[in-house]
């Protein structure tokens, strides 16, 4: 399935040579050369990914980033010449996937973008996952009761990854390192507090009993897991 990917650089030469470099990986390719065009883009048809440069003409890619994560959970590869350890934080804070440096070897841009498609992609399973009385889109970016009715479930940028990895590795336990590592970036792996934050406000939006969880189930001091059918394992 081919992948849509969203380049944003305000390097006119670099915007080509990226859009042709992923065009022969059999990439579809949209570009736009700043953040307004865009996070238009983005909305019109949504990508399976973006690469973003941080240093745009008409906004700082760090908030293009925070903007795009207010709305959507799609990978981000943030681009920049600043590789101070408190810039890379800053990106990655803001809801960015990875960061590469400028400037960089092609190969490597195209491993990491491959590594967050692997990391976010639903492709190889369903796009839709029932968790109790809801329906998760996991393209669409929605939540709302599997009878269709009624208001949609608001999840923060944050609880959509969350929850967008649980329910991609089905009965699988994922480690809370493997979780705070691919959600919050390199840094945060004893920042458990996080996690614990976030899963609960994911319970009590879509557990029928928050305090007795039968979907979003804690495996204590390893990690979590999502169980399809309910049934916590004893």
């Amino acid at each position: 399935m081919t992948r849509h990917v969203l380049v944003v650089d305000h390097e006119p030469q670099l915007l080509r040579a990226l859009a042709v470099s992923l065009t022969a990986q059999s990439y579809a390719v949209a570009t736009a050369p700043d953040g307004t065009s865009a996070l238009r883009l983005a909305a019109g048809k949504p990508p399976d990914a973006v690469i973003v440069d941080i240093d745009l003409s008409d906004a700082d890619g760090t908030d293009v980033i925070t903007d795009l994560r207010s709305w959507s959970s799609v990978p981000v590869v943030a681009l920049s010449a600043r590789a101070a350890p408190a810039d890379v934080v800053e990106v990655l804070d803001a809801g960015a996937d990875d960061y590469v440096a400028k400037p960089f070897a092609m190969e490597e841009l195209l491993a990491r973008l491959r590594a967050v498609l692997r990391r976010t992609d639903c492709g190889g399973g369903p796009r839709t996952v029932a968790v109790g009385d809801y329906a998760v889109d996991l393209a669409a970016y929605t939540v709302v009761g599997d009878s269709g009715r009624g208001d949609p479930v608001h999840l923060t940028p944050t609880e959509w990854r969350l929850l967008a990895t649980l329910l991609r590795n089905p009965g699988r336990l994922v480690t809370g390192h493997q979780l705070l590592r691919d959600i919050w970036g390199p840094g945060h792996d004893e920042k458990s507090n996080y996690l614990r934050i976030n899963i609960s406000g994911l319970r009590h939006k879509l557990e029928p009993d928050p305090a007795h969880p039968r979907y979003l189930i804690t495996e204590p001091r390893v990690g979590y897991r999502f169980e399809p059918s309910g049934d916590k394992a004893r």
